[in-house]
């Protein structure tokens, strides 16, 4: 069984959990954006936990199947469709060999997820099959797809179709969204009014937002005056290296955050004001170029407090398959 990229649409990449535990050694941990939709899509075909999906960006691929199978898709509002028949999303459906799939324009959200019943079948770099193209690792061949490429397919996993969620559980993707930060590593390096500013302020975000980082634009800090400490460069963000946490935002300069994701370098020279909390970090996987952000201050147990909120969200979701 294998899947044939006919067209590969803006951005797809192989992506399954991430390699978390590569952190501590400066192995960013890649892996699908939006983990919600990701994990839904290997539910819905009956995947266990952890396989490897497609993950498209603004534009979908055009897939072949070669053989029949089982396949969902899951995640922004992509109009799916086989065959040129229109297909409902975060549902499972049957695909005989020959069958096409492919997406239409973008309606809202940022990344669609296509799963397949045994899952993406490439070989794991550093445990994960996820791509991680700066580096050129992972995924089929540590590339996004293009034409002409067939990525196999697992087996020992036959499918389970007709399953669909709960349409009151599929998360809202609107072009305006909250995203709650823990304040810190380094907020002390800002003015107290300055970072207050920052809170109150909507951010837009700019065509500079991939898996690496996002980059806002609507306002800008003012850094507390300092003398240049030994090792740490000439704009007033840099610090001597810090780690940076994914969802870590640093303001080069004073002027358009940028919030460190999944691809980004685990650390590096700039002050970090806070980090958007794990729960939000799907969210920020569905928004796009000109979708409009209001970050939220919370506190760790509030961090905390939504992690156990989401995974209770997932439960939910996991329970409500019905045929």
């Amino acid at each position: 069984m294998a899947l044939r990229i006919q067209q590969p649409g803006l951005m797809t990449t192989v992506q399954d959990e991430g390699r978390s535990d590569g952190y501590r050694v400066g192995m960013p941990p890649a892996g699908a954006m939006d983990k919600f939709a990701y994990r839904i899509a290997n539910g819905l075909v009956g995947n266990p936990d952890g396989l490897a999906v497609l993950e498209a960006t603004y534009l979908g691929p055009q897939v072949e199947f070669t053989e029949d199978t089982v396949f969902a898709v899951t995640g922004a509002d992509m109009p799916a469709t086989l065959n040129g028949e229109p297909l409902d999303a975060w549902a499972s459906h049957t695909a005989r060999a020959g069958d096409v799939l492919a997406f239409g324009f973008l309606k809202s959200g940022a990344r669609a997820y296509v799963a397949v019943a045994g899952g993406i079948d490439v070989k794991p770099v550093l445990g994960s099959r996820s791509t991680y193209t700066l580096c050129g690792m992972g995924g089929f061949e540590g590339r996004p797809l293009v034409a002409g490429d067939l990525l196999s397919v697992g087996s020992g996993v036959d499918g389970t179709p007709g399953r669909r969620m709960d349409r009151d559980l599929v998360p809202a993707v609107s072009g305006a969204v909250e995203l709650r930060v823990v304040v810190g590593l380094a907020s002390y390096r800002v003015e107290p009014d300055s970072l207050a500013a920052f809170f109150e302020t909507d951010w837009s975000v700019t065509p500079d937002a991939n898996r690496v980082g996002y980059r806002y634009r609507g306002g800008s800090v003012e850094w507390v005056p300092r003398t240049q400490p030994r090792g740490a460069g000439s704009d007033p963000a840099n610090v001597v290296d810090i780690g940076y946490p994914v969802g870590s935002i640093q303001i080069p300069g004073g002027s358009e955050p940028i919030a460190l994701l999944n691809d980004a370098v685990t650390g590096g020279g700039y002050a970090t004001i806070g980090t958007i909390i794990s729960a939000d970090l799907s969210v920020v996987g569905q928004s796009k170029t000109g979708d409009v952000t209001r970050f939220v201050p919370v506190s760790l147990e509030g961090a905390l407090a939504a992690r156990r909120d989401a995974a209770v969200r997932l439960e939910r979701a996991r329970a409500s398959f019905s045929s």
